[in-house]
C-alpha cells in the first residue's frame, strides 16, 4: 500500500509540473552559417580547405569579398566562374595552402591568372567550349570583375 501512495503522488507531481509548464511548438532550425574565413577563398567541397592564390578568378569577389562556394555560396542562380584547375588538389595540386584569414588583395589584382575551366560553386568544371563562349557573372567586383569574361551578366 505504502508503494502505490508514492507511484500516485509522483504521478500527481508530474502532471501538475507539465500542466504549469507553458507548450511550445517544436521548431527545426538549420542554419548553414558562413564559410570558412580565407583569403583567397576556398574549395566548394568538403573538407572546404583554403584555396591558393591563382585558383579563383576576379569574378569570384564581390566588393573585396568572395562570393562563396559549396554549401556556403551567396551568390546568383546559374553562376559560373573562371578557375585553374591546375590549383585544384583532385587534379594533382600539392602546393602551399594560405592560412585562414580575411580577403587580402594579391598586389598584381589577378593580372597573372589564367583560368583554365569554368566552375559552378560546388567544383563542377566545364570548359568554355562546352558552356559557351561566355560567364554567368557574380556581379564584378572592384578588383577585377567584369572585362572579357567577368561577373556582370553573359558575354557572347
Amino acid at each position: 500500500m505504502r508503494g502505490l501512495k508514492y507511484v500516485l503522488l509522483a504521478a500527481a507531481i508530474f502532471f501538475f509540473a507539465s500542466a504549469a509548464t507553458p507548450k511550445s511548438e517544436a521548431q527545426i532550425s538549420i542554419g548553414i552559417g558562413v564559410g570558412p574565413s580565407c583569403p583567397y577563398g576556398y574549395y566548394g567541397y568538403a573538407p572546404y580547405r583554403c584555396s591558393p592564390y591563382g585558383y579563383y578568378g576576379p569574378e569570384w569577389f564581390v566588393g573585396g569579398g568572395f562570393v562563396g562556394a559549396g554549401p556556403y555560396y551567396h551568390g546568383g542562380p546559374g553562376f559560373y566562374g573562371h578557375v585553374n584547375h591546375q590549383y585544384d588538389p583532385r587534379y594533382g595540386y600539392h602546393g602551399g595552402y594560405p592560412s585562414h584569414g580575411p580577403y587580402r588583395e594579391n598586389p598584381d589584382h589577378f593580372q597573372s591568372f589564367h583560368g583554365s575551366r569554368y566552375s559552378d560553386p560546388v567544383g563542377h568544371y566545364h570548359t568554355e567550349q562546352q558552356h559557351g563562349s561566355y560567364t554567368h557573372g557574380g556581379g564584378g567586383g572592384e578588383h577585377g570583375g567584369g572585362g572579357e569574361h567577368g561577373g556582370g551578366g553573359e558575354h557572347h
